[in-house]
């Protein structure tokens, strides 16, 4: 199984990306997916939570984020894409893609750079 993410890009403030993820493989069943950033300077702590989705279609989003970004999923072809608007220079990040699986184990995607700059 792996996570392969696209979408990542130098944007302008104020500006659009779209942040998509696929979980690739088989014999695999996903509970939660997710994005989590890191963003520079912070490269020793752990990652922080963007937005996720249940498999129920619960989602929850960083306060930093709320009414700017949007988490979705396609649950048929495993699939999870983060819409976000109004980016700003603090938004700059490497943003991961994470899929928790039904069988208790974690993955996370490689990482996909965004930059917000004018």
């Amino acid at each position: 199984v792996d996570l392969v993410e696209s979408g990542g890009g130098l944007v302008q403030p104020g500006g659009s990306l779209r942040l998509s993820c696929a979980a690739t493989g088989s014999g695999f069943s996903i509970n939660g997916m997710g994005w989590y950033r890191r963003t520079p300077g912070k490269e020793r702590e752990p990652r922080e939570m963007v937005a996720r989705i249940t498999s129920g279609g619960t989602t929850e989003y960083a306060n930093f984020v709320k009414g700017r970004f949007t988490i979705s999923r396609d649950y048929a072809k495993n699939t999870v894409a983060l819409q976000m608007n109004n980016l700003k220079p603090e938004d700059t990040a490497v943003y991961y893609c994470a899929a928790d699986f039904t069988d208790n184990t974690g993955l996370w995607g490689q990482g996909t750079q965004v930059t917000v700059s004018s």
